[in-house]
């Protein structure tokens, strides 16, 4: 739908008048949603047993170093918030720091990242909810009708305000790690399976040949945490909230992470537990939590395990709504995927579309015979993580080069040093999950070389969208992520 010139202001300026819920969420809310985007049940249960079985017990110590990691790029991408406040949070940045071309691939990446992250885990809400009615009740299920729920159940979710996604997300959060808390409960008070021990953080045992894939497992688990500056315009102070939320959801996840999976080394013993790890990546936390805590919490934590995954559902579905609501006000996407629901300040219209999306193609791999863990889950989650990691790596490198054009207050610790060393770190962390592709996947080559490639092709195929964009709807290109009419003024610049 094209726009004239004179139109857009008026089309933007009730939109940000009008729009979502201002003031609706605090520090703790939005780092809810964060956290739960990451499902810190799901990722331990799931995946912390393949990391100690490739790294052995100093894996604990691989959480730690992708934590640190993400805290440093945090630390120039939090400051860029105070002086980048549109509602297009990556793309936003990224066009005011390496120009709009860059920045309108960045829009179609992280769209392709966001959805691939959100759609791809029917399939482990599916696979998840059928293991735990057969380990509960002996009962098989088929699994596209779990799928199917879930979209319509997260689609009611996202159709609801903010602050009661806030509310129930904070609910499914506090679930899932009081069952892990409690597994570390029963570790530390018996002692573990021989003495507790801190042998994982011994070099000899962290410096070891298996440590890069553990740290390609580590940094996946964080996909998500800097959704935080996506909630800015829902935000109580933002100023303040943003970064707060930031730091707080990194770090709670990196010594989390880094916890559980030294209580689950803890749990077998340093002699014992990659044999476990092997003999039952699956069924490792299960195990631990029997032995230590007893049956019944094995049962809630199958439960915990769906409810961590509906979770991270809702939570990656509010965010891919607000990336559509935030291009379709700047006219990239259909105009009318930007209006908001009267009562509950939802962007509604994204939602319905982005389940409508999801439907599809959960559809279409059940047409296909496909395996919804091994295909669905795998197939889909493995581009939307590597299209959200190269956006934090654009992000990083766009930082310093927005800062050199601009005036401003700010210091070059965060304004250069971080910006620049978390490109080096980020980087790595994209060679190392490359590099590692088939352990996430365990696909084909040639199916890898496909799922590896969809992120940078989509990037680049934004350059000449960005360029038919400038010579058919030049209005809408030289609009693309300009601050709200409402924003302070900030310094003049050139996105060229």
């Amino acid at each position: 739908m094209s726009v004239t010139t004179s139109e857009l202001p008026e089309e933007k300026a009730p939109s940000a008048a009008a729009t979502l819920r201002p003031g609706s969420l605090g520090t703790a809310d939005i780092a809810f949603f964060v956290v739960s985007a990451a499902a810190p049940l799901t990722v331990m249960a799931g995946v912390a047993p393949l990391a100690i079985l490739l790294g052995g017990i100093g894996a604990p110590v691989g959480y730690l170093l992708a934590g640190l990691t993400l805290a440093v790029f945090a630390v120039g991408f939090t400051t860029m918030s105070r002086h980048v406040t549109g509602g297009g949070a990556f793309y936003a940045f990224i066009t005011r720091g390496l120009g709009r071309p860059a920045g309108i691939g960045a829009a179609l990446l992280a769209l392709l990242g966001y959805n691939g992250m959100e759609i791809g885990v029917y399939g482990l809400l599916a696979s998840a909810s059928r293991d735990t009615l057969h380990a509960l009740f002996g009962a098989d299920v088929p699994w596209l009708p779990v799928s199917l729920a879930g979209l319509l159940l997260i689609g009611y979710g996202g159709f609801r305000s903010i602050d009661f996604g806030a509310k129930l997300l904070g609910v499914l959060l506090i679930a899932e790690t009081g069952i892990l808390v409690l597994l570390a409960g029963g570790v530390l008070l018996k002692g573990g399976a021989h003495g507790l021990s801190l042998a994982s953080l011994a070099p000899s045992h962290v410096f070891v040949p298996g440590t890069a894939a553990v740290l390609a497992f580590a940094f996946a688990a964080f996909t998500g945490f800097e959704s935080t500056v996506i909630y800015r315009r829902e935000a109580r102070d933002p100023e303040r909230t943003v970064p707060r939320a930031t730091y707080l959801a990194v770090g709670f996840l990196g010594l989390f992470y880094a916890f559980v999976v030294w209580i689950a080394v803890q749990a077998f013993g340093d002699d014992q537990v990659v044999r476990a790890a092997g003999k039952d990546p699956a069924g490792m936390f299960f195990t631990a939590i029997t032995t230590y805590v007893g049956g019944w919490a094995a049962d809630l934590m199958h439960v915990f395990i769906v409810t961590s995954v509906l979770a991270s559902l809702l939570a990656f579905h509010n965010a891919i709504n607000r990336y559509a609501l935030a291009l379709a006000e700047e006219g990239v996407l259909p105009r009318r995927l930007g209006r908001i629901h009267p009562r509950h300040r939802s962007p509604y219209l994204a939602g319905i579309a982005q389940t409508v999306l999801g439907a599809v193609v959960v559809l279409a791999f059940w047409a296909a015979h496909a395996d919804p863990y091994q295909q669905l889950l795998l197939w889909v989650n493995t581009p939307g993580m590597i299209g959200l990691m190269l956006l934090q790596l654009l992000a990083a490198i766009a930082v310093p080069c927005y800062f050199r054009r601009v005036r401003h207050g700010e210091g070059s610790l965060r304004t250069v040093v971080a910006p620049v060393l978390a490109t080096v770190l980020l980087a790595t962390a994209i060679v190392l999950v490359v590099g590692h592709i088939d352990l996430f996947t365990g696909a084909s080559p040639a199916v890898n070389t496909l799922l590896v490639l969809a992120a940078p092709v989509v990037f680049l195929l934004g350059l000449p969208f960005a360029w038919w964009l400038r010579r058919s709807r030049p209005e809408v290109y030289e609009s693309f992520a300009t601050e709200p009419p409402t924003a302070a003024p900030m310094p003049t610049e050139s996105a060229e």
